[in-house]
């Protein structure tokens, strides 16, 4: 095999595997919002707790990514990433007990797992991608996060009615394991850039940080970073609960209906991707998302309990094939602009903006509900702030 063919396999074969790690990363992620209103009517609790979860998830994963370009340097992108995995499957375990200190335990460790995922497999895959192609291959390996919502919008309220939810978080857990210990395989290969004596030190995170700040378009990548995320967080982490406690419909109907609208990311993704690749410019598209995000959330919102259930489905599919969509196309302009050897560190330091985004409209979504009792304003914040984006980002181009 001549070297370019070799090359050529070599990124097969990490897309294949970094799509696989993003897939149950996000099931693992998502499993405790999906079932959150079985957990509620056992527990007793106010569903504004889930709010609560999410945020505390943030802020594992803000640390995470702030902190992960020096730990991925110096012991490799996957082996990153089979910590994260193994920290995930722990988090997991930890609630099955049913004491709400065990949530907010489980969602701190879980958090700080789950978002190495992203920063870990951008770094590999930012190196073996050429650079026409980065678009396309970060969307492709982004499918990730839409089939893991997918599974775990099965998956998991099906576990929670059929076992109860205790089962359902204990087996999605072992799911993250088994994941950590099937990339070993590829340790070698895809961790041949490391630098095992590489020192850690936090002014790399100051240092990074600056660096992406310093950047007029890595600064705008990272306030599109904060309300694309927060606003996704919405999506996974309340619409199950919308349907489920504010709408009346069954879990299983409401986690179907999930599901549904987070398949049609899989396609959107590698479409935006290719679109960015061929057609338009990246910036322009996400801009162009961001207004899209807008309108779906002001049509989730709209939701009512009489619309038959094509028409929820179909306000959902609105807000995943923007909110849900996006990341590919983000991700690889981090990658295009980022140092050379620094695609990690860099794509972390704006994540870190994305976990920010996670940790604050969760909370404002969950101090919406609690004031009003209802969940359409909290979708509505989430859309005014990617509105705002798509809005500064067509006035950039305009000047």
């Amino acid at each position: 095999m001549d070297e370019g063919s070799l090359a050529i396999a070599i990124l097969h074969v990490a897309l294949g595997a970094m799509t696989v790690q993003q897939t149950f990363a996000t099931l693992g992620r998502s499993t405790v919002p999906l079932i959150a209103a079985a957990i509620v009517a056992d527990l007793g609790v106010d569903p504004a707790l889930v709010g609560v979860y999410v945020a505390i998830g943030a802020v594992a994963g803000f640390l995470t990514t702030m902190g992960c370009g020096g730990l991925i340097v110096r012991y490799g992108a996957l082996r990153m990433t089979q910590a994260g995995m193994l920290a995930l499957a722990v988090g997991l375990a930890l609630p099955s007990g049913g004491w709400l200190p065990l949530f907010a335990l489980g969602a701190f460790v879980g958090g700080l797992g789950q978002a190495i995922s992203t920063p870990s497999s951008s770094h590999v895959l930012g190196r073996l991608s050429p650079p026409r192609l980065a678009p396309l291959v970060f969307s492709i390996k982004q499918t990730g996060v839409p089939a893991g919502l997918m599974v775990a919008g099965v998956i998991a309220p099906w576990l929670a009615t059929e076992a109860g939810w205790r089962v359902a978080l204990l087996v999605i857990a072992a799911v993250c394991a088994v994941t950590a210990v099937a990339l070993q395989p590829l340790r070698e290969r895809l961790d041949d850039d490391r630098i095992p004596g590489r020192p850690l030190s936090p002014a790399d995170i100051r240092a990074n940080v600056a660096a992406v700040l310093r950047d007029p378009a890595l600064r705008a990548l990272c306030l599109a970073m904060f309300s694309f995320v927060g606003l996704q967080s919405l999506f996974t982490g309340f619409f199950v609960l919308y349907l489920a406690r504010g709408l009346g419909y069954e879990l299983e109907r409401a986690g179907l209906v999930f599901a549904i609208a987070v398949a049609v990311a899989v396609p959107a993704r590698i479409g935006w991707g290719w679109l960015a690749a061929r057609l338009v410019r990246p910036d322009l598209l996400l801009s162009l998302l961001g207004i899209g995000m807008a309108a779906a959330a002001v049509a989730t919102a709209s939701i009512g309990a009489a619309w038959p259930t094509w028409l929820a489905a179909a306000a959902a599919i609105g807000l995943s094939v923007t909110a849900v969509s996006w990341h590919g196309v983000l991700l690889a302009e981090v990658a295009r602009l980022s140092p050379a050897g620094r695609i990690g560190p860099t794509t972390g330091a704006v994540l870190a903006f994305g976990d920010a985004g996670a940790l604050v409209l969760p909370l404002l979504f969950s101090a919406a509900l609690a004031i009003t009792e209802d969940y359409a304003p909290g979708f509505l914040i989430g859309g005014a702030l990617a509105l705002g984006v798509g809005l500064r980002g067509m006035l950039r181009k305009r000047r």
